[in-house]
Protein backbone atom coordinates (compact mmCIF):
# COMPACT_ATOMS: atom_id res chain seq x y z
CA UNK A 1 0.00 0.00 0.00
CA UNK A 2 2.26 2.80 -1.15
CA UNK A 3 1.42 6.49 -0.66
CA UNK A 4 0.18 7.43 -4.14
CA UNK A 5 0.66 10.90 -4.18
CA UNK A 6 0.80 12.71 -0.67
CA UNK A 7 -2.09 14.35 -0.88
CA UNK A 8 -2.87 14.18 2.77
CA UNK A 9 0.27 13.90 4.26
CA UNK A 10 0.59 15.12 7.51
CA UNK A 11 -2.69 14.98 7.55
CA UNK A 12 -4.51 13.17 10.67
CA UNK A 13 -8.17 11.76 10.24
CA UNK A 14 -10.79 10.04 11.47
CA UNK A 15 -12.75 7.64 10.03
CA UNK A 16 -15.74 6.03 11.47
CA UNK A 17 -17.63 2.44 10.54
CA UNK A 18 -14.66 1.83 9.36
CA UNK A 19 -14.26 -1.77 9.88
CA UNK A 20 -17.45 -2.24 6.69
CA UNK A 21 -16.60 -2.23 3.59
CA UNK A 22 -17.09 1.20 2.46
CA UNK A 23 -15.35 2.76 5.83
CA UNK A 24 -12.14 0.40 5.05
CA UNK A 25 -12.23 1.61 1.74
CA UNK A 26 -11.95 4.84 3.00
CA UNK A 27 -9.51 4.58 5.44
CA UNK A 28 -7.19 3.07 3.43
CA UNK A 29 -6.94 5.65 0.87
CA UNK A 30 -6.39 7.96 3.56
CA UNK A 31 -3.41 5.92 4.33
CA UNK A 32 -1.82 5.70 0.81
CA UNK A 33 -2.53 9.34 0.74
CA UNK A 34 -0.21 9.75 3.50
CA UNK A 35 -2.68 10.56 6.30
CA UNK A 36 -2.43 8.89 9.70
CA UNK A 37 -5.96 6.99 10.44
CA UNK A 38 -7.61 6.34 13.41
CA UNK A 39 -10.30 3.64 12.34
CA UNK A 40 -13.45 3.42 14.35
CA UNK A 41 -15.80 0.44 15.01
CA UNK A 42 -18.41 -0.70 17.26
CA UNK A 43 -19.00 -4.24 16.59
CA UNK A 44 -16.61 -5.09 13.65
CA UNK A 45 -13.85 -4.93 15.88
CA UNK A 46 -11.52 -7.62 14.01
CA UNK A 47 -12.19 -6.23 10.61
CA UNK A 48 -11.08 -2.96 11.86
CA UNK A 49 -7.83 -4.54 13.14
CA UNK A 50 -7.13 -6.29 10.10
CA UNK A 51 -7.31 -2.94 8.28
CA UNK A 52 -4.95 -1.32 10.97
CA UNK A 53 -2.58 -3.73 10.36
CA UNK A 54 -2.60 -3.41 6.67
CA UNK A 55 -1.79 -0.11 6.84
CA UNK A 56 0.56 -0.49 9.42
CA UNK A 57 2.42 -3.20 7.17
CA UNK A 58 3.11 -0.60 4.75
CA UNK A 59 4.51 1.90 6.84
CA UNK A 60 1.67 3.99 7.56
CA UNK A 61 -0.03 4.81 11.34
CA UNK A 62 -3.70 3.65 12.37
CA UNK A 63 -5.02 3.61 15.69
CA UNK A 64 -8.62 1.66 16.46
CA UNK A 65 -10.81 3.07 18.48
CA UNK A 66 -14.23 1.22 19.60
CA UNK A 67 -17.41 3.65 20.62
CA UNK A 68 -21.38 3.57 20.66
CA UNK A 69 -21.60 6.74 18.34
CA UNK A 70 -25.41 6.35 19.06
CA UNK A 71 -24.43 7.98 22.48
CA UNK A 72 -23.45 11.44 22.51
CA UNK A 73 -20.52 11.61 25.01
CA UNK A 74 -19.20 8.58 23.22
CA UNK A 75 -18.95 10.74 20.34
CA UNK A 76 -16.76 13.06 21.93
CA UNK A 77 -14.26 10.78 23.59
CA UNK A 78 -13.63 9.59 20.04
CA UNK A 79 -12.57 12.43 19.13
CA UNK A 80 -10.30 13.12 22.09
CA UNK A 81 -8.87 9.88 21.39
CA UNK A 82 -8.71 10.58 17.72
CA UNK A 83 -5.25 12.78 18.50
CA UNK A 84 -3.21 9.47 19.95
CA UNK A 85 -0.02 10.67 18.88
CA UNK A 86 -0.50 11.24 14.72
CA UNK A 87 -1.09 14.97 15.75
CA UNK A 88 -3.85 17.57 15.52
CA UNK A 89 -7.33 15.73 14.25
CA UNK A 90 -7.42 17.13 10.93
CA UNK A 91 -10.10 15.58 9.26
CA UNK A 92 -13.59 13.51 10.09
CA UNK A 93 -15.46 11.39 7.74
CA UNK A 94 -18.74 10.40 8.96
CA UNK A 95 -18.91 7.65 7.11
CA UNK A 96 -20.54 5.17 10.07
CA UNK A 97 -24.48 4.10 9.68
CA UNK A 98 -27.13 1.56 9.53
CA UNK A 99 -29.21 0.27 6.54
CA UNK A 100 -31.77 -1.55 7.88
CA UNK A 101 -34.86 -2.47 5.55
CA UNK A 102 -38.42 -1.84 6.96
CA UNK A 103 -42.19 -0.98 5.67
CA UNK A 104 -43.02 2.33 6.33
CA UNK A 105 -47.27 1.38 7.48
CA UNK A 106 -45.48 -0.81 10.16
CA UNK A 107 -42.17 1.19 11.67
CA UNK A 108 -42.76 2.33 15.31
CA UNK A 109 -41.07 5.22 16.80
CA UNK A 110 -38.38 3.13 18.48
CA UNK A 111 -37.38 1.80 15.33
CA UNK A 112 -37.62 5.41 13.15
CA UNK A 113 -34.95 6.54 16.03
CA UNK A 114 -32.52 3.54 15.86
CA UNK A 115 -31.95 4.44 12.23
CA UNK A 116 -31.90 8.81 12.86
CA UNK A 117 -29.57 8.05 15.90
CA UNK A 118 -27.36 6.15 14.14
CA UNK A 119 -27.04 7.87 11.03
CA UNK A 120 -27.95 11.18 12.03
CA UNK A 121 -27.61 12.04 15.17
CA UNK A 122 -24.44 10.71 15.53
CA UNK A 123 -22.93 12.70 12.51
CA UNK A 124 -24.01 15.83 14.56
CA UNK A 125 -22.48 14.61 17.69
CA UNK A 126 -18.77 14.08 15.87
CA UNK A 127 -19.11 17.28 13.90
CA UNK A 128 -19.53 19.19 17.03
CA UNK A 129 -17.01 17.77 18.81
CA UNK A 130 -14.30 17.22 15.91
CA UNK A 131 -15.21 21.38 15.17
CA UNK A 132 -13.99 22.10 18.92
CA UNK A 133 -10.77 20.79 17.96
CA UNK A 134 -10.24 21.99 14.49
CA UNK A 135 -11.80 25.39 14.95
CA UNK A 136 -8.49 26.12 17.72
CA UNK A 137 -5.68 24.51 15.54
CA UNK A 138 -6.04 26.01 11.96
CA UNK A 139 -9.44 24.14 10.44
CA UNK A 140 -10.07 20.97 8.93
CA UNK A 141 -12.78 19.01 6.67
CA UNK A 142 -15.77 17.83 7.46
CA UNK A 143 -17.25 14.60 5.31
CA UNK A 144 -20.57 13.29 5.77
CA UNK A 145 -21.02 9.82 3.70
CA UNK A 146 -24.42 10.00 2.49
CA UNK A 147 -26.18 8.67 -0.25
CA UNK A 148 -28.24 8.71 -3.17
CA UNK A 149 -30.92 7.77 -1.68
CA UNK A 150 -31.26 11.16 -0.09
CA UNK A 151 -32.99 12.49 -3.22
CA UNK A 152 -34.09 9.05 -4.76
CA UNK A 153 -36.45 6.93 -2.18
CA UNK A 154 -36.70 3.15 -2.12
CA UNK A 155 -39.28 1.13 -0.81
CA UNK A 156 -38.57 -0.17 2.79
CA UNK A 157 -36.03 2.85 3.54
CA UNK A 158 -38.27 5.66 4.60
CA UNK A 159 -35.97 5.69 7.49
CA UNK A 160 -32.86 5.22 6.29
CA UNK A 161 -33.71 8.30 3.06
CA UNK A 162 -34.59 10.73 5.44
CA UNK A 163 -32.07 10.06 7.72
CA UNK A 164 -29.68 10.57 4.52
CA UNK A 165 -31.33 13.67 3.33
CA UNK A 166 -30.87 15.13 6.87
CA UNK A 167 -26.87 14.43 6.57
CA UNK A 168 -27.06 16.18 3.57
CA UNK A 169 -28.56 19.29 4.49
CA UNK A 170 -26.12 19.28 7.82
CA UNK A 171 -23.31 19.51 5.76
CA UNK A 172 -24.83 22.41 4.00
CA UNK A 173 -25.72 24.24 6.92
CA UNK A 174 -22.90 23.65 8.96
CA UNK A 175 -20.53 24.60 5.91
CA UNK A 176 -22.04 28.25 6.59
CA UNK A 177 -21.47 28.11 10.09
CA UNK A 178 -18.32 26.81 10.34
CA UNK A 179 -16.30 28.38 7.29
CA UNK A 180 -14.60 31.56 9.17
CA UNK A 181 -13.39 29.23 11.32
CA UNK A 182 -11.49 27.34 8.21
CA UNK A 183 -13.30 24.42 8.11
CA UNK A 184 -14.83 23.03 5.29
CA UNK A 185 -18.01 20.35 5.47
CA UNK A 186 -19.21 18.35 2.24
CA UNK A 187 -20.82 15.12 1.86
CA UNK A 188 -20.59 12.08 -0.04
CA UNK A 189 -23.42 10.48 -1.77
CA UNK A 190 -22.69 6.65 -3.16
CA UNK A 191 -24.44 4.60 -4.94
CA UNK A 192 -24.78 0.58 -5.19
CA UNK A 193 -21.08 -0.09 -3.69
CA UNK A 194 -20.32 -3.99 -4.20
CA UNK A 195 -19.40 -6.39 -1.16
CA UNK A 196 -18.71 -9.75 -0.51
CA UNK A 197 -21.72 -11.49 -1.22
CA UNK A 198 -23.93 -8.99 -2.90
CA UNK A 199 -24.75 -10.47 -5.76
CA UNK A 200 -25.76 -13.94 -4.53
CA UNK A 201 -27.94 -11.89 -2.39
CA UNK A 202 -29.48 -9.55 -4.06
CA UNK A 203 -28.90 -11.14 -7.95
CA UNK A 204 -32.23 -9.47 -9.28
CA UNK A 205 -31.01 -5.57 -7.86
CA UNK A 206 -27.39 -5.87 -9.14
CA UNK A 207 -28.85 -6.97 -12.31
CA UNK A 208 -31.10 -4.27 -12.77
CA UNK A 209 -28.36 -1.70 -11.22
CA UNK A 210 -25.64 -2.80 -13.72
CA UNK A 211 -27.98 -2.17 -16.98
CA UNK A 212 -29.31 0.98 -15.39
CA UNK A 213 -25.97 2.92 -14.76
CA UNK A 214 -24.06 4.50 -17.31
CA UNK A 215 -20.74 2.95 -16.57
CA UNK A 216 -22.05 -0.57 -15.97
CA UNK A 217 -20.64 -1.84 -13.22
CA UNK A 218 -21.20 -1.20 -9.15
CA UNK A 219 -19.27 1.27 -7.25
CA UNK A 220 -16.28 -0.24 -5.44
CA UNK A 221 -15.40 1.04 -1.82
CA UNK A 222 -12.15 2.83 -2.88
CA UNK A 223 -14.41 4.96 -5.39
CA UNK A 224 -15.91 6.18 -2.33
CA UNK A 225 -12.40 6.42 -0.68
CA UNK A 226 -11.20 8.47 -3.58
CA UNK A 227 -13.95 10.99 -3.39
CA UNK A 228 -13.45 11.68 0.42
CA UNK A 229 -9.86 12.05 0.32
CA UNK A 230 -9.98 14.88 -2.53
CA UNK A 231 -12.28 16.96 -0.26
CA UNK A 232 -10.04 16.32 2.49
CA UNK A 233 -7.00 17.40 0.48
CA UNK A 234 -6.34 21.34 -0.66
CA UNK A 235 -7.41 20.25 -4.43
CA UNK A 236 -11.14 20.68 -2.69
CA UNK A 237 -9.69 24.34 -0.37
CA UNK A 238 -12.86 26.15 -2.19
CA UNK A 239 -15.33 23.55 -2.10
CA UNK A 240 -18.01 23.42 1.20
CA UNK A 241 -21.18 23.03 1.48
CA UNK A 242 -21.39 20.42 -1.51
CA UNK A 243 -22.61 17.21 -2.22
CA UNK A 244 -20.81 14.80 -4.32
CA UNK A 245 -22.48 12.03 -6.06
CA UNK A 246 -20.32 8.98 -6.53
CA UNK A 247 -23.04 7.00 -8.51
CA UNK A 248 -21.38 5.61 -11.91
CA UNK A 249 -23.71 8.20 -13.36
CA UNK A 250 -27.40 6.26 -12.72
CA UNK A 251 -28.68 9.34 -10.76
CA UNK A 252 -28.51 10.96 -14.61
CA UNK A 253 -30.92 8.19 -16.10
CA UNK A 254 -34.51 8.99 -16.38
CA UNK A 255 -36.90 7.33 -14.88
CA UNK A 256 -40.22 8.02 -17.80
Amino acid sequence: MPVVSGLLTGQVALVTGAGGGVGRGIALRFAEEGAAVALHCRTSVRAAHDVAARIREAGARAVVLQADLTVEDECGRLVDAAEWGGGRLTALVNNAGVQPTQELAGMTAADWRAVVDANLSSVFACTQAAVEVMRGGGGGTVTHVASIEATHPAPLHAHYCASKAAVVMHARSAALEFGSYGIRVNSVSPGLIDREGLAEDWPEGVRRWCSAVPTGRLGRPEDVGDACVFLASSLASWITGHDLVVDGGVSARPTW
